[in-house]
């Protein structure tokens, strides 16, 4: 297949994947179609420099990495005035697709490589993003206040329950307790059992019907 067809072949793949992506999300304004529709390029060119999505993954971006990421919104959608933080971002996941769909939340984007944070932060001001700060740390640095944590299969839920404790406000905003949700994939219950009486855990597979979900989890724990 000549280089021509095979951009063809992988711009009809990623333009399908945005279509399932907006036919979830049916109430998406303009301004967040144009945020979405621009990922991809942008993505791309980055990754082409930095690598912070799997090259052979690529295509599958919105499938498999803005999508995914929305998932989150299944266990919880943030109330307006909201913070979030987001630990081991990588280029922007899950943080950058939750900041583009609730531009009334607050979101602290962090991760301990700052090629991949710089990756970000470029996206972020590609889009116009204004909801979004970034911060090259570890994790167990920030010792600001968020009403939740949220994660995407970074380590395993009991240390990032240890690391997130820390940075959980008291003061209670939202339809669930202040805490941390998790995307993560597999089989969980080791995981899950040490927190087995407060965890929540719900299928992705049960709001988003192709394979790459029939796996995935998103795990809240009140912290």
């Amino acid at each position: 297949m000549d280089n021509s067809a095979t951009i063809s072949s992988q711009l009809s793949i990623v333009n399908c994947q945005l279509g399932v992506l907006k036919s979830y999300f049916p109430t998406l304004t303009d301004a967040q179609k144009r945020q979405i529709d621009a990922l991809f390029d942008l993505y791309s060119d980055w990754n082409s420099k930095i690598n912070v999505i799997s090259r052979k993954d690529i295509e599958n971006l919105y499938l498999h990495h803005v999508l995914h990421s929305l998932g989150i919104l299944k266990m919880l959608k943030f109330r307006e005035g909201s913070t979030i933080m987001d630990i081991g971002t990588g280029g922007g996941f899950p943080g950058i697709p939750l900041a583009i769909l609730l531009p009334e939340v607050q979101f602290h984007l962090v991760d301990s490589i700052g090629k991949k944070i710089k990756v970000g932060q470029a996206v972020a001001e590609a889009i116009g993003l204004k909801n979004v700060t970034f911060r090259h740390c570890r994790a167990e640095e920030e010792k600001q206040l968020f009403d939740f944590v949220v994660s995407r299969a970074v380590m395993p839920l009991a240390d990032l329950v240890k690391i997130a404790r820390k940075n959980i406000k008291k003061e209670q905003q939202n339809a669930l307790p202040n805490g941390l949700i998790c995307l993560k994939g597999g089989e969980l219950q080791h995981e899950i059992l040490p927190f087995h009486k407060q965890a929540v855990s719900l299928n992705l597979s049960d709001h988003f019907k192709e394979e790459f979900f029939q796996t995935k989890k998103v795990v809240y724990v009140p912290l």
